[in-house]
């Protein structure tokens, strides 16, 4: 394990990012402290101070995503149609919590500029899910308005802590139109 450098024992004015080894997790993925300079107190004296720690869960031509271990995830942008998308997973994401879809991940930030929102944690994805299962949670998703679009297992994940299966990924879903009630 590596050892991690706390923020009260680095000092300089420079900022930028270690990677660093925790637990179990080492050799499996790296950890990425962001470090930024940052004044402490009124004395004057500058220190890099990390200010998160995440790991890197997903690097596509469309996407990056981090998952910080106070249980936010931070995706963003980039690739052909990333504000078209950044967008649309924002509507989406706004519709289904104005519905009470309690198996999405809530929008807690949404950076326009940057392309970046920051959501709750999901759970886990999940290894194997057989097909019925799938179609069934796709399929419940559409009661709320919505469909995925990208129904697909790696959508797919695991909320240990209420044993419920969650959808997340919704750059390509469609809100679909209003029916009206009988």
């Amino acid at each position: 394990m590596a050892q991690v450098i706390h923020n009260s024992q680095k000092s300089g004015a420079t900022g930028g990012a270690e990677e660093i080894c925790c637990g179990n997790l080492a050799g499996l993925r790296k950890l990425r402290r962001t470090c930024i300079p940052a004044e402490i107190g009124n004395s004057g004296k500058k220190a890099t101070v990390g200010i998160d720690v995440m790991l890197k869960v997903k690097d596509t031509l469309r996407a990056t995503v981090h998952l910080s271990f106070d249980g936010r995830v931070l995706k963003v942008y980039h690739g052909p149609d990333a504000k078209k998308r950044f967008a649309n997973e924002v509507q989406v994401l706004r519709h289904l919590e104005a519905r009470g879809c309690n198996f999405v991940p809530r929008l807690l930030e949404a950076d326009a500029e940057a392309l970046r929102i920051v959501t709750s944690n999901c759970g886990s994805r999940v290894e194997h899910i057989d097909d019925a299962r799938a179609k069934l949670l796709f399929a419940e998703l559409e009661k709320f308005g919505v469909r995925h679009e990208d129904a697909d297992p790696r959508n797919i994940t695991y909320r240990n802590a209420d044993g419920r299966f969650c959808l997340i990924d919704f750059e390509f879903a469609t809100i679909l139109p209003e029916t009206p009630k009988p």
